[in-house]
């Protein structure tokens, strides 16, 4: 009894390490990401203060925008500023004049709740196909769930999401076809955006639950007379989703950097869209900003990713 005490205490110390270490890699992660954005939106063509002054504005009205908002000093004091203004949270929105979190963090919010409704439904459906398909392999169920997977990846989010609309919302009216506010708002978009993520990771839990099925523990197993359920779900499930779990994570850090075009088809008020606009509008502070916060959600999914590895399976152990 006191050596298992010693060991989880152990592990779990050696888990606590280990993420602490992961959290110090956000800072050189998060620098590094600043300064690439930083540096890319700088080299984006066009002038921010002449698109925010108009084109009949006078020179001297554009060199007054350049000054107020820092544009005609230094990249090195640009930068600077650019970080100070983010962490104090007075970075101002060039487009809105307004500081950038407050422009950001409303659509942050839907672009989050859109993402997690998706992964949700894709988990669902991807591992429940992929396992469905590896256990009865070769049959008519088999290859149902390969097409249906092949299908989801290679379908066009616009094209599904106009095609699902045309069905739902025109054609039967049981859904609405875009905006937000309740919960039929969210089922189309997670739909088509959760497709593709749904597909991906059938074929990788497929692929998976075979390797594992193949291993002499489940031939063990199956010989002691255990059922087909147990086997596969006790015994071959939770080491099948090891690698399965590390598509999820990056699934879901695509989603949220991905979801323009849901967002565009479905005219949600995400991240997405406000990036796209951002863009052409050379609204340089809320563009670098959100890269920023994806980034940094990108990091935090991949730290879960890791930590779920111990969950799934206790031999695993993060040394320094």
């Amino acid at each position: 009894m006191e050596n298992s005490a010693c060991c989880g205490l152990e592990g779990s110390g050696f888990m606590g390490r280990f993420i602490l270490r992961r959290f110090l890699m956000l800072v050189p992660v998060l620098i590094g990401v600043s300064v690439v954005a930083f540096l890319i939106i700088q080299l984006a063509p066009g002038d921010p203060a002449q698109l925010m002054a108009g084109l009949d504005a006078t020179q001297a009205d554009v060199e007054m925008l350049r000054e107020k908002f820092g544009l005609n000093r230094p990249l090195v004091v640009q930068y600077g500023m650019f970080v100070q203004g983010l962490f104090s949270g007075e970075l101002m929105s060039l487009r809105y004049e307004s500081p950038v979190m407050e422009v950001i963090l409303p659509r942050l919010g839907h672009t989050l709740v859109l993402a997690l409704s998706s992964i949700v439904l894709a988990v669902l459906i991807g591992v429940s196909a992929g396992v469905l398909s590896a256990v009865m392999r070769k049959t008519w169920v088999d290859y149902a769930a390969t097409v249906l997977a092949l299908f989801g990846i290679s379908m066009p989010v616009f094209w599904w999401g106009l095609l699902l609309m045309l069905l739902f919302s025109v054609k039967l009216m049981w859904l609405p076809s875009g905006g937000t506010g309740t919960l039929a708002h969210l089922v189309l978009p997670s739909i088509v955006l959760g497709t593709a993520s749904a597909g991906i990771i059938a074929r990788m839990t497929r692929s998976s639950m075979l390797d594992v099925l193949r291993q002499d523990y489940i031939t063990t197993a199956t010989a002691k007379g255990l059922s087909a359920r147990l086997v596969v779900g006790r015994h071959a499930l939770r080491n099948a989703l090891i690698p399965t779990v590390t598509v999820i994570g990056l699934q879901f850090g695509q989603l949220l950097a991905g979801a323009v075009l849901t967002e565009t088809v479905f005219s949600l008020p995400g991240v997405g869209r406000l990036l796209v606009t951002s863009i052409l509008a050379r609204d340089f502070p809320v563009v670098q900003a959100t890269l920023v916060i994806v980034a940094v959600f990108f990091v935090l999914v991949n730290l879960a990713v890791d930590v779920l590895y111990a969950v799934l399976d206790p031999r695993i152990r993060y040394h320094g």
